[in-house]
Formats: structure tokens, C-alpha cells, sequence
């Protein structure tokens, strides 16, 4: 009776510090980093999410050249926002994306209201791929670096301030290295 009365102690406290943090501005969920960072992709293999072709670990880790991997959904208000800002970097980057959690018509259907930026497109309608890669939610956006390395991570919508001043130069450095 002991140990579950201490356990259940310490998830409240937890919880109370969590909330403490977010009133005072110091908790922030986005900026939980995936457990994947400077790692090889996790294997995974996604089926196609019309209209574009699946793809997997394999796939990713055969490249020579740096592409983002997007995780989004239709059911997504924040991933719709983040759409014009992907469409405006297809010229200058590789990007893929994952449909995460959704129904692959819904998702479809999404893309050709909101517009594609990907060259290549999976479904992850179960979610399982997501949790591979660490992901608290959608949108998420990973750099893979040549070898399929994980070199960055963001959990929130991507904006001109995170291009301009981290996403760009990671980008260059790894298109030098």
C-alpha cells in the first residue's frame, strides 16, 4: 500500500511543478527534445499517402544530401498555418512528409486545399512511426543529415525566425560538410 501512496505522491508533485513552471513561463512542452537527436532514423517502413510514395528508413539513410521530414495531420490547425511557410522552402530543401494519425483521404485532401510541398509522402495512420521518432504531437519537423543522422528537431510550426536563424545555417553546414 505503501509504494502506489508514494508513487502517486511524487506524480503530483511533478504535476504541481509542471503547472508552477507554465503560470511562471518556464515550462514550455515544445521544447522537449526528441530521444533521437544525432541518432540514425529509427527503422520504419511507411506505405504511400496518395498523392505522393511511401518510404522508409532505408530511404532516408541512402541519401547524400540533407531533406526535412514533416509530421502533420488534416486535423491539425497549427499544421495548416505551417503549410505556406513549407511550400516557400520546397525550392531550397528536400521535404518529406508523414502523415501522422489520419485517414489517408482526409490527408489527400488537405494537401490539395493547402498545397504539397513534399517529393515524398507516408502514412502513419496507426501513429506507431511517430512514437519511433520520439514525437509529443503534430506539427514536428526533423533535419536528416546525410546517413539518415537526425540533426535537428522542432515541435512546433516551422516560422521565418527558426529558417533564418538555426534551420538555414544547419542546412549549409551540412550541405558543405
Amino acid at each position: 500500500m505503501g509504494l502506489p501512496l508514494a508513487g502517486a505522491a511524487v506524480l503530483g508533485v511533478g504535476f504541481w511543478k509542471m503547472l508552477a513552471g507554465m503560470q511562471h513561463g518556464s515550462f514550455n512542452p515544445h521544447d522537449i527534445n526528441a530521444p533521437v537527436l544525432n541518432r540514425p532514423v529509427p527503422d520504419f517502413t511507411l506505405p504511400d499517402q496518395p498523392p505522393g510514395q511511401g518510404f522508409s528508413a532505408q530511404d532516408l539513410r541512402s541519401l547524400t544530401k540533407p531533406v526535412l521530414v514533416n509530421f502533420f495531420a488534416s486535423w491539425c490547425i497549427p499544421c495548416l498555418a505551417e503549410m505556406p511557410t513549407l511550400m516557400s522552402l520546397k525550392d531550397d530543401v528536400t521535404l518529406w512528409g508523414i502523415a501522422y494519425k489520419d485517414r489517408p483521404e482526409n490527408a489527400a485532401n488537405f494537401l490539395k486545399h493547402s498545397g504539397n510541398p513534399f517529393t515524398r509522402l507516408g502514412s502513419d495512420h496507426e501513429g506507431r512511426v511517430g512514437i519511433e521518432w520520439g514525437i509529443s504531437g503534430v506539427p514536428e519537423t526533423f533535419l536528416i543529415g546525410p546517413g539518415g543522422i537526425i540533426r535537428w528537431h522542432t515541435a512546433s510550426p516551422l516560422d521565418v525566425d527558426t529558417i533564418r536563424n538555426t534551420l538555414a545555417p544547419l542546412l549549409e553546414k551540412l550541405k558543405t560538410a
